[in-house]
Formats: C-alpha cells, sequence, structure tokens
C-alpha cells in the first residue's frame, strides 16, 4: 500500500486517535485517491475486495502508535472505490481505497447529493527540515518553463550550493544503448542536450550553473537549427573553459546514458511529467517561481539555516506558476 510523500506514518495514524489522524489524510490526497479510483487519471488493474480489505487493514495496523489493532468488517464497491469497514478500539471505521489497492483515504463526498457543502479545512504540510537539505529540479533542456526556473533557481544555487544539494534532474525516456534510444519532448536537439548537461554537471560541477546561463541565453532560441546550436555549444564550452571533447565523449557514450538512466528512474518513482517540476527534501514544491521564493523554500527546510539565507534575492517572477512543458 503506497503512501502520500513525505507524510511519517506517525503522523497519520497516533494512539491519540486515528479519525484525526486520518483528517490530516484528506487536505492532502483526497483528491488525488478519487481521481484514480474513477479512472481520470488511469491506475492499474483492480485487486479483488478481499484481498485489498486485507492489505488496508495491514497496512493501518502497521501504522498505529498503541497496543489496538484494526480488523476487517467487510468490503464493498461503490462508485467505483472500495469501501473497507473495519473495527478499532471499539470504533467503527471506514476507509476508501482505490480498486488497484494502491490510494488510502479517508472520506469522500458525493458533489451531486451535497453540492455546497462545509469547505474542508486547510491543512498545510509542515516543510520536512534537513541539515543539509536535498533540492531537485526536473526540466527539459528546451522546454520555456524549465528554462526560466533554471535561471531563477541559478542564484540561489550560487548563494546555497555548497549548503544545500541542488541539482537538476532531466525528464527523458531512454529505450536503449544508443543516443538515438533517448527521447525527449522537443525532440532530438534536445535529448542531446539533455546529455550535454548532465555529463556537465557530472564532470564540471563547478560550471554547470555557468553553462546552463549560458546555453539558455544564447542557445535555446536557436535549438531548432541543428548547424547553429551545435557551434554554439562547443562556443559555450570553449568560453567557459570546459573540456568540450570530454562532454561529448560522455553525452554521446555509456557514461552520459548511464546518468540519463539513472534520472529517468528518479522521474518515473516521483511520478514527475511535467517541466518544471521542483522537490524539495522529498516534497512537492508549487510556490512562486522566483529566486526569492526558491531561495526562502529551501532555507525553510534545513534544521539550522545559515546565514546566507538573510540575502534577499530576486522576487521578479520568471514564468507563471501553472506553466509547463
Amino acid at each position: 500500500m503506497s503512501k502520500k510523500e513525505n507524510t511519517p506514518p506517525s503522523s497519520i495514524f497516533t494512539s491519540k486517535g486515528v479519525l484525526a489522524g486520518l483528517i490530516i489524510i484528506v487536505a492532502v490526497i483526497l483528491l488525488v485517491g478519487i481521481l484514480y479510483a474513477t479512472g481520470i487519471l488511469g491506475g492499474s488493474a483492480a485487486v479483488p475486495p478481499e484481498e485489498c480489505g486485507r492489505t488496508v487493514i495491514s497496512y493501518v495496523n502497521a501504522n498505529l502508535a498503541g497496543n489496538s489493532t484494526a480488523t476487517l468488517v467487510s468490503v464493498t464497491e461503490k462508485a467505483g472505490v472500495y469501501h473497507v469497514a473495519a473495527r478499532y478500539d471499539g470504533k467503527d471505521l471506514v476507509f476508501f481505497s482505490t480498486k488497484d489497492c494502491t490510494y488510502l483515504f479517508s472520506t469522500a463526498r458525493n458533489m451531486k447529493e451535497n453540492p455546497t457543502p462545509t469547505p474542508l479545512p486547510a491543512t498545510p504540510v509542515p516543510p520536512v527540515k534537513s541539515a543539509r537539505p536535498s533540492v531537485e529540479l526536473f526540466v527539459m533542456a528546451f522546454c520555456p518553463y524549465g528554462v526560466q526556473a533554471e535561471n531563477a533557481m541559478k542564484p540561489v544555487a550560487e548563494l546555497l550550493g555548497t549548503k544545500a544539494d541542488i541539482k537538476v534532474r532531466y525528464i527523458t525516456t531512454v529505450n536503449g544503448d544508443s543516443v538515438d534510444s533517448v527521447r525527449s519532448l522537443h525532440g532530438v536537439p534536445e535529448a542531446k542536450e539533455d546529455l550535454r548537461q548532465i555529463c556537465v554537471a557530472k564532470n564540471s560541477p563547478q560550471k554547470f550553473w555557468s553553462y546552463l546561463t549560458e546555453i539558455n541565453a544564447q542557445c535555446y532560441p536557436i535549438y531548432k537549427n541543428a548547424t547553429q546550436l551545435e557551434s554554439c555549444q562547443k562556443n559555450v564550452t570553449e568560453t567557459l573553459g570546459i573540456d568540450n571533447r570530454k562532454i561529448e565523449t560522455c553525452a554521446l557514450g555509456s557514461e552520459g546514458l548511464a546518468l540519463l538512466r539513472a534520472d529517468e528512474t528518479i522521474t518515473k518513482t516521483l511520478r514527475v511529467t511535467g517541466s518544471p517540476t521542483l522537490f524539495m527534501n522529498g516534497q512537492i514544491y508549487s510556490g512562486q517561481r522566483t529566486s526569492e521564493a526558491y531561495k526562502q523554500a529551501i532555507c525553510d527546510r534545513f534544521e539550522t539555516p545559515p546565514a546566507e539565507c538573510s540575502v534577499n534575492l530576486s522576487a521578479e517572477a520568471v514564468a507563471a506558476s501553472s506553466g509547463s512543458c
């Protein structure tokens, strides 16, 4: 049974009240669960009701704090969702699961029978903190929104790069063992530049963000012209003192493919499809796309924010928050 990323089990099920803990889940995963259950977002093959019921109860009991255990009463299907009735500590509970037994949520509302219900209370998810926050920006090299997000992240990386792990990851599909097997939304030029960028990050990390800045400014506008693009790429590496031959060897060989395939695995695990998508300490970020907003969000995830967090960066938005490729 999968649970929403970065929601610690102890925050979902506690000995002080399973019902109170389940309410916290509602605002976070109710809509996702319903969409999967009704087939709007797809999903895997249905699991038999009784088997799913046992899985739900097993998952609930594994995450409970205390000595009591929940017991399965019955499983019924209504409106494309499994209703798992359970008994816990003298209380009758109902859990809801998608039919593929992947998503668990705690309540559902019939919008036709109750078109104007009392609004669900907002339940902000507190940021996960760490000594050294992990920041992952998922992009496609020639996606305009991804390019803008990279440009906004660059000052943040320069400010906090020694205190946080800030990485750019690439949204591609690697179908084989050659460059031609790489699929990226904006075609072959983008797939090849994804490989070049990931190789620069590996082999010249200290110059990576400068490389992105120059590629975005000089080469992105002409990426559809293969001859001009190749000349532009070489000019950028030479100007920055990056060994272009080394980058080409990596990008056209097994090293680049292995790096890109690793990003593909992470992308699939996190179900990332849009460029840009930003994760901080495993939590998806949905705030403003400005340097200052990025910086503040990362600083909120430090256990002890460094002095650099007091530096103000640009608050000018570089792209609509909803725009993506």
